[in-house]
């Protein structure tokens, strides 16, 4: 496994990549390199066949300030041409992490500013402290959360992303949980006890079939009916019926038993 400077990736034996954003002394704020090991770091889950979903993290006090001000700094002596590699690639990584084939769930305290939205709104889920504080800050410095803004829409909905990208206003988990950015917000002490409850749940699914959601949903997107759409669906449910997990799972619940993805895992 590749070893990374601004991060950690840990796989678990029950199948759970825990992603790690590992700069603490610069509030996890990621740069050029950050960026790099990212991708790389989301081609290795893509890559694991043992993974059932992952975990996106922040060590330290904050889970990410954004961008890095001295990365910012050293773009803005670049052309345009350079600083558009450089937007190219944080788009690529942000495609990668919203398109990544298993389910993601990012954990969110302390400070979640700029460009960490993106990564939050790109996860297919977030829980987060109470006190957590979130902006989209970059009007402040006179920039703009352009390649983010997708998905944060998608997020939080046009109105709110409005508001908040041109206000750049700080907000806390219980507005964020309001907004749709957190499905859960605890108080910061009882962060870790929640994620493992989180964590539990997702155990008891069949990785295969959360994995076949995943997709499924993608494809779905706003739900607007069409005749391949309908199509797709059909041969979709017709597939995970006759696959091996698919049998396993309407066994174990013909047979009053848990299926073997909970038993292997006990």
């Amino acid at each position: 496994m590749s070893q990374y400077h601004t991060l950690e990736l840990e796989f678990s034996a029950q199948g759970i990549a825990t992603l790690w954003l590992a700069r603490p002394d610069k509030n996890n704020a990621f740069n050029a390199e950050m960026i790099r090991e990212l991708l790389d770091a989301l081609d290795a889950v893509a890559a694991n066949p043992a993974v059932r979903f992952m975990l996106l993290r922040g060590r330290g006090k904050h889970f990410s300030a954004g961008a890095d001000l001295a990365w910012m700094r050293d773009c803005a002596a670049l052309d345009y041409n350079a600083n558009l590699d450089d937007a190219r690639e944080l788009a690529q990584l942000m495609a990668s992490l919203a398109q990544l084939k298993v389910p993601t769930l990012a954990v969110v305290q302390g400070a979640a500013f700029g460009g960490a939205l993106g990564l939050i709104s790109c996860c297919d889920m977030a829980i987060g402290a109470e006190d957590a504080l979130f902006s989209l800050s970059e009007v402040r410095i006179g920039l703009l959360p352009a390649v983010i803004s997708p998905y944060v829409t998608q997020a939080i909905g046009a109105r709110a992303t409005r508001r908040y990208a041109l206000t750049a206003e700080r907000f806390d988990g219980l507005r964020a949980r309001e907004l749709g950015l957190l499905a859960e917000c605890y108080p910061a002490a009882e962060l870790d006890a929640a994620l493992a409850q989180w964590v539990g749940n997702l155990l008891q699914n069949g990785p295969q079939a959360m994995m076949a959601t995943k997709a499924l949903l993608q494809e779905v997107g706003l739900g607007e009916m069409s005749t391949p759409l309908r199509r797709y669906t059909e041969a979709a449910i017709a597939r995970v019926r006759i696959s091996p997990e698919g049998q396993e799972g309407l066994s174990a619940f013909l047979e009053k038993r848990q299926p073997d993805w909970c038993a292997s895992h006990d």
